[in-house]
């Protein structure tokens, strides 16, 4: 069972501290067994970084419309009954089961605070300015400003799939983005720059290899990658290749759309 300390210690040993800025992403069940749960975690994070944030996602506020733009990797008129089920965004939604309970658990301590977009919010702690940064044209702006004070990307049992600073990344290099929309309180509200799919994203492991950082916690890997660098990384990956990331997955709407976006020499 894994302790407090030893995530002190796994953190320390990838040379993170209190000069730390971190954007996180957890899988608590890929940990094993962890004495105090999911608020070990969160403390242990809270007590090594100094920033610490965290995506909370709420993909159940979103809505399909009868009609819209083309090219847009969505089937109008398709999601009646997902439209019923729809939430109304408010600032306490739990995040989405698929953000994780280490994510609704930082979400809920005391001290955090959250970006207002209704569907690509991010909590953290000791994290205003860089989540003052999110507007609806520019939902990850919050990574390009830990990217900008020397923040990491911080896995904890997962893999890149789950790397939002890759869809940032995807937006720096001027990738095709798309148009979601959401219902808040105030009507359903347009959400542009909504990021592409992320199951191609693990293709990146082997051009990190030489800035990530490792270490075994239990039977998880957690790795912890600079953030400029893998940008960086991957910006110019996509200028090389502009369909580097993209995943092979049959009926991808997302993928397909991008792919026929570009010309590749």
């Amino acid at each position: 069972m894994l302790s407090y300390r030893d995530f002190i210690n796994a953190f320390r040993d990838l040379d993170l501290g209190s000069h730390s800025q971190v954007i996180v992403h957890a899988s608590f069940t890929a940990l094993g067994e962890v004495a105090g749960g999911a608020e070990t975690v969160v403390g242990s994070l809270l007590s090594t970084c100094g920033t610490v944030i965290m995506p909370t996602f709420t993909y159940r506020t979103m809505i399909t419309p009868p009609v819209g733009p083309p090219d847009n990797a969505i089937e109008y008129g398709s999601a009646d009954e997902e439209n019923l089920m729809a939430e109304f965004y408010h600032h306490d939604m739990p995040a989405d089961p698929a953000m994780g309970i280490v994510a609704e658990t930082l979400r809920q301590y005391p001290e955090a605070i959250r970006s207002v977009h209704p569907i690509l919010s991010f909590t953290g702690v000791n994290a205003q300015e860089a989540l003052q940064m999110q507007t609806f044209e520019e939902p990850l702006a919050p990574i390009g400003w830990l990217a900008e004070y020397d923040g990491d990307v911080l896995l904890l049992g997962v893999d890149h799939t789950v790397n939002t600073s890759l869809n940032y990344a995807e937006r720096q290099a001027g990738r095709k983005q798309f148009l979601r929309w959401a219902l808040t309180p105030r009507g359903v509200v347009a959400c542009p720059v909504y990021p592409g799919c992320a199951d191609g994203f693990q293709l990146i492991v082997p051009r990190l290899d030489g800035v990530t950082r490792r270490v075994m916690l239990g039977q998880s890997m957690v790795e912890a990658i600079p953030l400029r660098d893998l940008i960086h990384i991957a910006v110019s990956w996509m200028h090389e290749d502009p369909r580097a990331l993209l995943c092979d997955r049959p009926g991808c709407e997302r993928c397909a759309a991008i792919r026929a976006s570009v010309r590749v020499p």
